[in-house]
């Protein structure tokens, strides 16, 4: 089934964060996007240059400050092309087994050495407990980062534990779903959590 296309969704991909198949369908829009941006200015140029024989214009400065955008979404549209969605047998796995759990599915958090791709977390009060699918995998690092994105939003004494295990996940959804958890706190988690992944 092909997704309607979503005229909001060029201008911010939050309408659509932490769902299923978020990256391999925000792709499209960012390359759309991207192509947008780059079209204005370069119609800008080229009116410019046709109308007055030369480069040396006011419609060139336009066009050069218009470039900016452009190459600041031609880095973002690199950035999404880089990941794959979940994969459809995982996904389906875990959406068996997630139940009323609060999720987000392909959340790729970026820190000042690496990139981290969970494929599919959960948020079950101070519990964060996601899987990946990447073998190489930094889990200590996330959790650092993780804990220092978290504790700047005031929000402390969390549990955050990647599995690269999907039968250990499934196994631990199952455990979370017996959990009473704290509903303001798991919206503010994953509220966090939108805010800081691509």
């Amino acid at each position: 089934m092909t997704e309607k296309f979503n005229f909001r969704r060029l201008i911010s991909p939050a309408l659509a964060k932490g769902q299923r198949n978020y990256i391999d369908t925000q792709k499209k829009y960012e390359l759309i996007k991207t192509a947008i941006l780059f079209a204005l200015p370069l119609s800008l140029y080229i009116a410019g240059y046709v109308t007055t024989g030369s480069n040396v214009n006011y419609l060139t400065i336009v066009a050069v400050v218009g470039f900016l955008p452009a190459c600041r979404s031609l880095v973002q549209t690199i950035m999404y092309l880089k990941y794959k969605s979940c994969p459809a047998e995982v996904a389906e796995r875990v959406a068996e087994a997630t139940g009323d759990l609060d999720h987000l599915y392909d959340c790729v958090f970026t820190a000042y050495q690496d990139t981290f791709k969970v494929d599919h977390l959960v948020v079950c009060g101070n519990t964060i407990c996601g899987v990946t699918t990447e073998p190489s995998f930094k889990e200590k690092e996330f959790q650092k980062h993780l804990d220092k994105i978290l504790k700047a939003d005031n929000i402390k004494n969390v549990t955050i534990k990647v599995f690269t295990d999907v039968n250990k996940y499934v196994e631990r959804l199952g455990q979370l779903q017996e959990l009473e958890s704290d509903e303001k706190l798991t919206v503010s988690i994953l509220s966090t959590l939108l805010s800081v992944s691509l």
